[in-house]
């Protein structure tokens, strides 16, 4: 049997791990995401840009200690989120958080193949089915090939989307009458503070979700930590300020478009496709660990079985299921705050070794928790990704609590009787 060299079904061990410049660049290349700067856009049309920073600084440090706390427990025991859910979910429970995590991630993947096929058909007038079945074969291959593809994808990619995007926000500027211009432009319709928080994290919360499957390749913990928090915090505000400056200074809020505006039409096909792409097969290669543990299949299979029905289903998905990638996304944020809650405060920060734990076949408190999370998302006031971790991980810990002093109790008067 050939090595699993992506270690799908069991821990990543230390020889195998990646330094902290690769971790960065792998992680900077997973949060650079044309939907960040579609969520800027939306922020930069509604808010001042003073309060625009604010808000982008403080969603985008929530993100950052999120993810950052996945990524410790991830590097510490060598786990995919895939793996680690059988601690909290149970062995069997663990497939409802791998289906849904995997197949929102197929979805987005066969956005994003759309999203980069439909304004390069545009300009070039490439026939767009020509351009979705490259766009999915290239994208597929990275994530075929594994960390290793994608760290060598994210060296050359991070350096030119910061370089060339910051060339086109530049000229923006300019045309606004610089910095002090920019600052001074008025949103014509204002957006309430919380909603604008909402849309901060929400734009990327759910792919923050699956951090554990790349960070569980960093040395220690100190790098994955470092590299992630780096990556959500100053990564992401930087697809979320290219759109915001581009919506104030043409009206549209993907930084190719500007670009493509600005004339700089060769760049903005560069920055468009290595941004997506960037984005597309980490999504591929976290989706391809997801059905690995449910069908115990070669997770390097997988990939090209997901990498096809996305690429098939593009234009399909782009046109009628973005709402529902949407309703989905908001189901993964309680399954990374049970995560948290199992291993900080229930587990102490240690989890027994993975080969020789006897997992429960499903543990419904956290099922429960999680029905509780979703449903704290989508019916209490507030800021929904807040209230689907809140929900989650207070419910689950005081589920927890309840089930364990039950089990504790019947143990006593078994023993007594």
């Amino acid at each position: 049997m050939a090595q699993d060299h992506e270690y799908a079904l069991q821990p990543v061990p230390l020889e195998s791990r990646k330094s902290f410049l690769k971790m960065l660049m792998v992680m900077m290349g997973f949060t650079f995401f044309s939907a960040s700067m579609i969520s800027g856009g939306t922020l930069g049309s509604g808010l001042t840009f003073t309060q625009f920073i604010l808000i982008v600084l403080a969603g985008n440090l929530i993100l950052g200690v999120y993810t950052s706390a996945l990524a410790y427990i991830a590097a510490k025991t060598g786990l995919s989120t895939h793996l680690l859910t059988q601690y909290a979910f149970g062995r069997k429970g663990s497939y409802l958080a791998s289906f849904l995590l995997s197949a929102t991630q197929i979805g987005w993947f066969g956005v994003g193949v759309a999203m980069f096929a439909f304004p390069v058909h545009q300009v070039t007038g490439i026939n767009t089915y020509v351009l979705i079945f490259v766009a999915g074969i290239l994208m597929t291959a990275t994530a075929y090939f594994g960390m290793k593809a994608l760290t060598i994808l994210s060296f050359i990619a991070v350096p030119s989307i910061i370089v060339l995007g910051s060339m086109s926000v530049g000229i923006a500027t300019d045309s606004l009458g610089g910095i002090q211009g920019l600052i001074d432009q008025q949103p014509a319709e204002t957006l309430g503070l919380a909603a604008a928080l909402t849309i901060c994290i929400g734009s990327f919360i759910s792919g923050g979700t699956l951090t554990p499957d790349f960070a569980r390749f960093a040395k220690t913990k100190k790098s994955a930590v470092t590299s992630t928090l780096i990556a959500f915090f100053i990564g992401n505000s930087l697809m979320f300020t290219f759109g915001a400056v581009g919506v104030i200074a043409t009206g549209v809020s993907d930084i190719s478009e500007v670009m493509f505006i600005q004339g700089l039409i060769i760049p903005a096909i560069l920055v468009l496709g290595l941004n997506i792409w960037t984005t597309n097969d980490n999504s591929l290669y976290a989706s391809g660990l997801g059905f690995s543990h449910i069908t115990k299949i070669d997770k390097s299979k997988v990939v090209i079985f997901n990498g096809l029905i996305g690429t098939i289903l593009a234009i399909w998905l782009y046109n009628n299921f973005v709402s529902w990638l949407t309703f989905l996304g908001s189901t993964l944020p309680p399954i990374g705050a049970i995560l948290l809650i199992d291993y900080f405060i229930l587990r102490r920060a240690k989890y027994s070794s993975f080969a020789q734990t006897n997992f429960k076949t499903v543990n419904w408190a956290a099922i429960i928790a999680w029905v509780i999370g979703v449903l704290s998302a989508q019916f209490i006031p507030g800021i929904a990704p807040i209230n689907a971790l809140i929900g989650s991980a207070a419910s689950f810990l005081v589920l927890s609590l309840l089930q364990n002093k039950y089990i504790e109790t019947n143990t006593t008067v078994e023993r007594v009787s």
